[in-house]
């Protein structure tokens, strides 16, 4: 059955898109039937390269992306909860674990993919359960990649009867960098390595490519993937452009010395492909597989060297570096919990820092628009959240052993304690935001209202920075400053309401000023309360005298 130019390509661009919705639905069923455990995983299994390469193939094989994997990554690094070492690793291992996809193409079980999807999609609408649903969006992902692939075939079997096709083949086939910038290109094109290694299957399977001109698409397809790696990390921190670098030079290194060797390439990929006898299919899968392992190996001893190379490319210091845990250390918490948790008594009054740094670039931003000050405000913010979460599970895994009584209550008062800090983290967020607000709609607020709010955040910024002082101390007098300036800053926070409702009164405020400028006092009393409540928290094992009512989190 002959095919019309505009029928083969609306079952090749169709078939496309019901295999990447496929490759998609799979990905979403695998991490929900999972669990949301991608951080996790990450986490606990990046200590040492080779670790951080298993969780690489491990988070690459639940989402069925390696360009998902590589973006997680880089924000996890932008976030400060990875270091650039350890990305190393999960980069590494994403590229070997996006090969499972290949293997799964390689299956010969294109007959079945309509039943595989009416099966899942049965379990999809006919249950209720969480955990069949998510299998069915497994099974429903699988068919529709099958589908989608047979559609694609379909659609490019009559290419290879045109002379123009055949001509071009025959040039990648005589000129390995022809094949390497097509395989870049189109990869670049549909932002998904696994789409177009399919695509690459499909042709090798129909005839329409001999082996000669596929591998070298084959390397173009695994650099191409790095685009998007690179767009993740446009916007990111330091450390984010350097995890990026990093996905960029281990492809382009890896295809170079490919290259190189191309002929041997092709030799050891025939050589599998008969002794194992392997379908078409399954040797493109088989090359993919062998090409990520070999460069994977080649790479793994020289992590550092890696490492040091693209912070010599993208010079600079990224301030998550300032803030990662330097007190936390796994070694020290089975030998001496007590000690250890001293060292987590500093790495609260590090989180500390943290926070009254992003309060302080939260009241600069509150003079001047500075996209680059709101978007370094968003960085710390996270930061603060993974440095809170570290100190958690240190505290956590400290109370497990046989402490004393004094240790116990500690643990838990620092855990407390940082989550305040957190607290007061998202508030100098809100503060930040609320100005950004008042940008972005051209809100403008009276030279009173301005100095209003100055005052009631010096007292409440002196409140907090006194409240992180009597972390190191045990120092009742602290608490009464603390509290004397709390309930200064909330005669402040009453004085300028009351001026505010004079204000509206006599017509001098609009409704849009009013309300930020209401939200700007409640998130500064927030503040200033939950300053109170650090202090209150490290010392009411002191001094029970000063506890009261009062005694709140806000969030």
């Amino acid at each position: 059955m002959s095919l019309s130019p505009m029928e083969v390509i609306f079952m090749f661009v169709g078939g496309l898109g019901i295999f990447l919705y496929g490759i998609k639905q799979m990905g979403d069923g695998l991490q929900a039937a999972a669990g949301d455990r991608l951080r996790d995983i990450l986490n606990r299994m990046t200590s040492n390269p080779v670790r951080g390469v298993i969780a690489g193939i491990l988070v690459t094989v639940l989402i069925q992306s390696s360009s998902g994997a590589t973006a997680i990554t880089i924000g996890l690094v932008s976030a400060g909860f990875l270091t650039l070492r350890q990305a190393i690793g999960v980069i590494l291992g994403a590229n070997i674990g996006t090969t499972v996809t290949a293997f799964i193409i390689g299956l010969d079980i294109g007959a079945y993919s309509l039943p595989i999807l009416a099966i899942g999609s049965f379990m999809l609408f006919f249950f209720k359960s969480n955990q069949i649903t998510n299998v069915g969006r497994v099974l429903f992902g699988f068919g529709a990649l099958f589908y989608g692939l047979e559609l694609m075939g379909d659609g490019v079997g009559p290419l290879a009867d045109l002379e123009y096709f055949q001509n071009l083949m025959l040039a990648m086939s005589d000129n390995s960098f022809l094949g390497l910038a097509v395989g870049v290109i189109l990869t670049v094109i549909v932002q998904s390595s696994s789409a177009t290694i399919a695509i690459l299957q499909n042709f090798y399977d129909n005839g329409m490519i001999d082996l000669q001109a596929a591998l070298p698409i084959l390397l173009g397809d695994n650099i191409g993937t790095t685009i998007t790696a690179i767009l993740a990390a446009l916007a990111g921190s330091i450390a984010a452009k350097r995890a990026a670098l990093v996905h960029v030079t281990f492809n382009i290194i890896g295809a170079t010395i490919f290259m190189i060797l191309m002929p041997l390439f092709v030799i050891y990929v025939g050589y599998l492909e008969d002794i194992l006898s392997l379908n078409k299919p399954m040797t493109i899968a088989f090359a993919h597989g062998s090409y990520n392992i070999i460069n994977t190996l080649i790479h793994l001893p020289f992590v550092g060297a890696l490492a040091w190379l693209v912070v010599k490319i993208v010079p600079g210091r990224d301030f998550s570096e300032d803030f990662t845990p330097k007190h936390l250390d796994p070694l020290l918490l089975k030998q001496s919990p007590s000690i250890a948790i001293q060292g987590a008594q500093s790495e609260v009054k590090n989180l500390g820092e943290l926070v009254l740094s992003t309060l302080q670039d939260a009241r600069q931003y509150s003079d001047k628009q500075d996209d680059k000050l709101f978007k370094q405000i968003e960085d710390k913010v996270n930061v603060v959240s993974t440095l809170q979460d570290a100190i958690r599970g240190y505290l956590l895994d400290a109370s497990k052993y046989e402490i004393s009584q004094d240790d116990t209550e500690r643990v838990s008062t620092l855990l407390e304690v940082s989550r305040i800090l957190l607290k007061v983290s998202s508030q100098a967020k809100n503060m930040a935001d609320q100005y950004h607000h008042k940008y972005e709609n051209n809100i403008n607020l009276s030279d009173e209202a301005k100095e209003g709010l100055e005052d009631l955040y010096s007292h409440v910024y002196e409140s907090f920075t006194m409240s992180l002082e009597s972390l190191d101390v045990y120092n009742p007098q602290a608490l009464e400053q603390v509290i004397r300036l709390s309930q200064k800053s909330h005669r402040i926070e009453n004085k300028l309401r009351k001026e505010h409702i004079k204000r509206l009164s006599r017509g001098e405020c609009s409704t849009d000023s009013g309300t930020l400028y209401v939200e700007l006092i409640s998130n500064l009393e927030r503040i200033g309360y939950n300053a109170r409540n650090i202090t209150e928290t490290n010392l009411n094992n002191v001094t029970e005298e000063f506890m009261n009512d009062d005694f709140t989190v806000y969030d």
